[in-house]
């Protein structure tokens, strides 16, 4: 018996012909969702186009070109945030389909209260957004005012707790990449 669950994952198409990723929900009633495949399973994205628009359009391009396949996550801070989308999987890599480093969309509405939010990695510094993010694995409320939520895991959060128990370097790297 087949679960609605599975019926509309199987509705979803993945890959740059994706109808979820186009129209942007600003030309259409749509609220687009992505599939993050990984080598624990399958997380499912919803974004939040009101609050970050460009930060959704950044990753969503990236999605629809296939620039973050394949990407390991190459930081897991225990019980704070799993990190990826850099190409090199040094940490050091990536950028925005702008070409450059793109400004912040911080909002009060959106804070790092819970597990499952994804939010944009920076240099540190105000405005210096390329293609790396991270997904929080609980609260972490030093990070509000300080980097963009985009989205949110809707399904999948038991891969998140997986990942969390992961055994890591002294570098926070996985001894596993996923």
């Amino acid at each position: 018996m087949t679960t609605l669950e599975e019926i509309e994952e199987e509705k979803m198409i993945r890959g740059p012909e994706s109808q979820t990723l186009y129209p942007y929900p600003e030309h259409s009633k749509l609220v687009p969702s992505v599939i993050l495949d990984t080598t624990m399973g399958n997380m499912k994205l919803e974004f939040y186009f009101t609050h970050a628009p460009k930060t959704c359009k950044n990753f969503i391009e990236h999605c629809r070109s296939s620039y973050y396949e394949p990407v390991i996550f190459h930081r897991i801070q225990k019980n704070m945030w799993v990190q990826t989308g850099d190409p090199t999987s040094t940490s050091r890599g990536g950028e925005s389909i702008w070409g450059k480093p793109f400004e912040d969309e911080v909002t009060p509405y959106l804070k790092h209260k819970r597990a499952g939010l994804v939010s944009m990695c920076n240099s540190g510094q105000p405005d210096t957004n390329g293609s790396q993010f991270f997904i929080t694995l609980g609260a972490c409320p030093w990070l509000d005012g300080k980097h963009s939520i985009f989205a949110r895991v809707t399904k999948g959060m038991s891969i998140l707790k997986c990942m969390n128990i992961l055994p890591v370097d002294k570098n926070d790297r996985s001894l596993h990449p996923s």
